[in-house]
């Protein structure tokens, strides 16, 4: 059976992409999909900054909930935390099938701990520890094309008219927030059902 493409646009700076983190991999070990890892950067798929001095405190406190639901650690990173360099070796970590420990251990420095992941020193022994190489994860955190392809990215959601992220996408389905993961589990069921 063909897989199913699975989109996930990802911006590294968003706490509720650290919420997703922790379930949405499950997708990839409980069906038959096509991971399309589609990273961002900067202020891509997030509240602009003018918006955003509002919406962190409740989204703080909304997040904090959450973690303390599934039993994870909730420690801020600096608001200045830019997300652009742990994108671009995102993509380095997935060319190297080592995408799903890059995540989560990114993600664990940023939000658990509260590390600037901005820092290129922080970031990159957190690659270390994923199992990069440190010298092309340095290679890779300032490359140009990378970057474009964050940007790129960003384009292509924008056409398809998703404004946050996490969003998933089946098809044209579209599933914004870490808490639709389990409308994605449920139609990638529905897809397998009516393909046997």
């Amino acid at each position: 059976m063909q897989a199913v493409d699975l989109e996930i646009f990802f911006n590294f700076r968003s706490p509720y992409c650290y919420l997703a983190s922790k379930h949405m991999f499950d997708l990839l070990d409980e069906f038959h999909v096509n991971l399309v890892w589609l990273p961002l950067g900067g202020w891509s798929g997030r509240s602009p900054p003018e918006r955003a001095k509002f919406k962190v405190p409740i989204a703080r406190q909304d997040v904090g909930r959450f973690a303390r639901r599934m039993g994870i650690p909730h420690n801020p990173p600096p608001k200045t935390t830019d997300p652009t360099r742990a994108g671009a070796v995102s993509l380095l970590a997935q060319d190297q099938g080592q995408l799903r420990p890059y995540v989560i251990e990114v993600m664990r420095a940023e939000w658990a701990e509260g590390q600037d992941i901005g820092d290129l020193d922080v970031l990159l022994a957190v690659a270390e520890r994923a199992g990069l190489d440190r010298g092309a994860a340095e290679a890779a955190a300032d490359d140009p094309a990378r970057h474009e392809v964050l940007e790129a990215n960003w384009r292509r959601a924008q056409e398809r008219g998703i404004f946050g992220v996490p969003t998933f996408m089946v098809g044209e389905e579209i599933y914004w927030g870490q808490d639709r993961i389990d409308f994605v589990r449920e139609h990638l069921t529905e897809l397998r059902l009516a393909r046997r």
